[in-house]
């Protein structure tokens, strides 16, 4: 059994770090779509739009790179990492996209809480840490 759950913890690892890594380069090429999603979301002009997605994607690359080449990452970036996978796949219907685009990304939230539920949910706060 720990072998099996030492192949799954590397299988989720490789799927949460290829979803942060894509998205991450996607946000610091500054995808158009994007950009325009955040002026609608938070009333702001493309360059302060453009200049808040790449520090977005420069945070999703470190976490894909974390994620994949530290195996003890804590369980708190692990949960950002489900929470942010979910407000980006629930953000398509909120801009007016199908929901089927939010189904389509159950993946971007599920591989990192799947990851964290294998490694245990903290009963302590302390071990978010950990």
């Amino acid at each position: 059994m720990a072998d099996m759950n030492k192949q799954l913890d590397w299988v989720l690892r490789v799927a949460v770090c290829g979803e942060f890594l894509g998205h991450g380069m996607l946000a610091i090429a500054g995808k158009a779509q994007w950009v325009k999603w955040i002026q609608e979301i938070i009333a702001v002009d493309a360059s302060t739009a453009t200049t808040l997605l790449l520090g977005i994607g420069l945070l999703d690359v470190v976490l894909a790179v974390l994620v994949l080449l530290w195996p003890k990452m804590p369980r708190a970036l692990l949960l950002w990492m489900a929470i942010w996978g979910f407000w980006t796949a629930i953000l398509r219907p909120i801009v007016g996209e199908s929901v089927w685009d939010f189904v389509e990304r159950s993946a971007n939230w599920g591989a990192p809480l799947a990851l964290l539920i294998l490694r245990g949910w903290p009963k302590k706060a302390i071990a978010w840490l950990k």
